[in-house]
């Protein structure tokens, strides 16, 4: 008896959550596009800057904050915050790359909660022999599952290209960050030898 009212208020309650996941994977469509505009604007930007970016990389630390380093994250930070470490521009990195890492894992997962919910009254359609209401409920089912790994597949390719970015300028900016770090008079001494 308990079973079966927890089994029943399980079965009303996935319906209810089916609202509520179509709409968040909409909201994750629409980040997913504005994700790729973003992108493609930022690949703009690093083929505008490159030369910038270029000599960024060679000047100390805090001397290229006359450069418009748009579309080189990790270095224009460096050079407006001369004292940052190495692992803030980890942490960075983590910050810019979030949003796309996150929707990526999370599209697949709500794809699979919206094409779980319809496939329960799809199989009650299939014991009550009405095929309308199996087909009907198998659309969704498969649009749903569709949407998720589009999302997925858009976010993923994006945080993986921003990853190969962001790796690409720490270690161009890494001998800076290390060159900051060495107290004037040990540099006076080597220079000396």
């Amino acid at each position: 008896m308990i079973i079966q009212w927890l089994e029943q208020l399980m079965y009303e309650l996935s319906d209810f959550f089916m609202a509520p996941v179509i709409m968040l994977l909409v909201v994750l469509f629409a980040y997913s596009l504005f994700a790729a505009g973003e992108f493609f604007s930022q690949s703009w930007q690093r083929r505008q800057q490159k030369n910038n970016y270029l000599k960024a990389v060679g000047l100390k630390l805090g001397e290229a904050n006359n450069l418009n380093l748009k579309g080189y994250p990790l270095v224009e930070i460096a050079h407006s915050h001369p004292k940052v470490t190495k692992d803030q521009l980890d942490v960075a990195a983590l910050d810019i790359l979030q949003g796309v890492r996150s929707v990526s894992r999370l599209a697949p997962m709500l794809g699979l909660i919206a094409t779980m919910i319809p496939m329960g009254p799809a199989l009650k359609s299939l014991a009550d022999g009405n095929v309308q209401g199996i087909s009907e409920n198998l659309v969704i089912a498969f649009s749903a599952v569709i949407f998720g790994l589009v999302i997925a597949s858009i976010t993923f390719w994006i945080a993986g290209e921003k990853k190969k970015w962001l790796a690409k300028e720490l270690v161009a900016i890494t001998p800076l960050l290390e060159e900051s770090k060495i107290p004037h008079s040990e540099v006076a001494i080597s220079e000396a030898a």
